[in-house]
């Protein structure tokens, strides 16, 4: 018999550099989600700082990560619940080159307190995370054993590349968890003149689709916020055949619940079989590179394409 487990995930207005009061809030939520019997809560990205790192204090708001990783721990510990924190910007000196370092860091805290993964976000979403932040680049994504199941966390703009899902659903990933700063503003002008909420229909299309194209379920946890400030919010969990089983309707804050029936995983593998093709000895896509490590171009000729 394939389990049910009940997610939590939770639509916050980080407050910019605010740390105390967002974390107290994120502790409302996790302790609501334990009175409803929820085994995991997911909080959204940058849910403690805001993304504001030319802000005078960010550096310094970023240097108390291992506190708050800690008071996360005590929390699971105290609620009896697992939490992915969203995630925690982590500043580290390296010494070597006199400058700071700053990742952005997605953990899985089991009931017990315990980190059970830990996972630096990869894919940065154009210069204004790249000039601030060091990606995991090209370390593997990994699979965490939870009492969840095989987990996997995504952070974000990870989530418009199919080839990190696929990596994690090799490896045997039920349950996807993404923590997520999107907002509406992330779209060009173009695209805003022709659809104002564009990247709340590019959310809602690709999170059903990286369901079903890859029979796992996703806890897809975002900022939120004040009407006309860009926030696009519509945080849910979603699943093969159903698309979203719980679905925040706006930006506002708000905690959105959801039982996820293994069973509807282990029966859309069984009509699709996607995890079976992914493993098979003769599986046709690779995953080629355009450019070897040395820069060489070993592409196939895409004129035979």
């Amino acid at each position: 018999m394939a389990p049910i487990h009940k997610i939590a995930v939770v639509q916050l207005h980080p407050k910019p550099l605010q740390i105390e009061q967002n974390f107290n809030k994120a502790a409302e939520y996790i302790r609501s989600a334990a009175t409803q019997k929820a085994e995991l809560v997911v909080l959204p990205e940058y849910h403690l700082t805001n993304w504001v790192p030319k802000k005078e204090g960010f550096l310094e708001a970023c240097g108390e990560w291992e506190t708050y990783l800690k008071k996360y721990q005590d929390l699971a510990k105290e609620c009896n619940i697992c939490i992915v924190p969203g995630t925690i910007v982590e500043r580290h000196r390296e010494a070597e080159k006199d400058e700071d370092k700053l990742l952005n860091v997605a953990y899985f805290i089991d009931s017990h307190g315990q980190i059970l993964g830990r996972y630096v976000k990869k894919n940065l979403w154009g210069n204004i995370e790249r000039d601030h932040l060091t990606s995991s680049s090209r370390d593997p994504h990994e699979v965490f054993d939870t009492p969840l199941g095989k987990v996997g966390l995504l952070v974000c703009w990870d989530i418009a590349f199919p080839e990190a899902f696929r990596e994690l659903i090799a490896q045997g990933a039920q349950l996807i968890v993404c923590p997520t700063f999107w907002t509406l503003n992330d779209c060009s002008k173009l695209g805003l003149g022709i659809n104002p909420t564009a990247e709340a229909l590019f959310l809602d299309s690709i999170l059903t689709a990286r369901c079903f194209e890859n029979t796992c379920a996703i806890a897809f946890a975002n900022a939120g916020g004040p009407p006309g400030r860009g926030y696009a919010g519509i945080s849910q969990i979603c699943m093969p055949y159903s698309g979203a089983v719980a679905r925040l309707g706006g930006c506002g804050e708000g905690m959105a619940v959801a039982e996820v029936d293994y069973h509807v995983l282990e029966d859309a593998e069984q009509n699709y079989q996607v995890r079976a093709d992914l493993a098979r000895a003769d599986w046709h896509y690779d995953y080629r590179h355009n450019k070897d490590d040395g820069g060489e171009d070993t592409s196939q000729d895409k004129s035979k394409l």
